[in-house]
């Protein structure tokens, strides 16, 4: 590869990374060709970029990129790949869902919202992260649990006046 394709990479990579905010840094190796294109196959069905890249390359974009990548430069030993997606858990649950027909693919680090995990022991803490959505669900359905309390009590209040101004009306007659 000549110097100008490498820095046309390095510079792709950089873009990518700048326009994630989700990165996962996985080794997919020692799976075979038929396993990993299944990894690929659930990974696009999933909305998760996989791409397998190389360790110098990949330290030179995140030199370059905008982000402070510098936490994850020790997880670039060994076959390296990259997982990008749009919501911080997604990934995490794609591995942990892979691993039940696979020993692969290991975390060896991510870069979720600004805040850098580093090694495959940080899979559980990924996984229970929530999207952005699931949190917009979450103070909606907080926000209007008061809401439907004070709804269901003034139609329960208008319930038993109801009834009261019936049985009066009728013992009045």
């Amino acid at each position: 590869m000549r110097k100008e394709e490498k820095n046309q990479l390095i510079g792709s990579l950089a873009d990518q990374l700048n326009e994630n905010s989700n990165i996962y840094i996985a080794d997919i190796s020692d799976l075979n060709a038929e396993v990993t294109s299944n990894l690929r196959r659930l990974c696009f069905k999933r909305n998760i970029k996989l791409t397998v890249v190389k360790n110098t390359l990949l330290k030179r974009a995140m030199e370059k990129s905008e982000k402070n990548l510098e936490e994850l430069y020790d997880a670039l030993k060994g076959p390296t790949s990259l997982m990008f997606a749009e919501a911080g858990n997604t990934p995490a649950k794609l591995i942990k869902e892979f691993r039940k027909i696979s020993n692969r693919p290991v975390l060896k680090g991510a870069y979720v919202e600004e805040v850098t995990y580093l090694g495959d022991d940080q899979l559980e803490i990924l996984i229970n992260i929530k999207s952005k959505n699931e949190l917009i669900a979450d103070i909606i359905l907080l926000l209007q649990s008061p809401a439907k309390n004070v709804i269901s009590a003034l139609q329960s209040s208008g319930q038993n006046l109801t009834g009261i101004l019936k049985t009066l009306s009728e013992k009045a007659d």
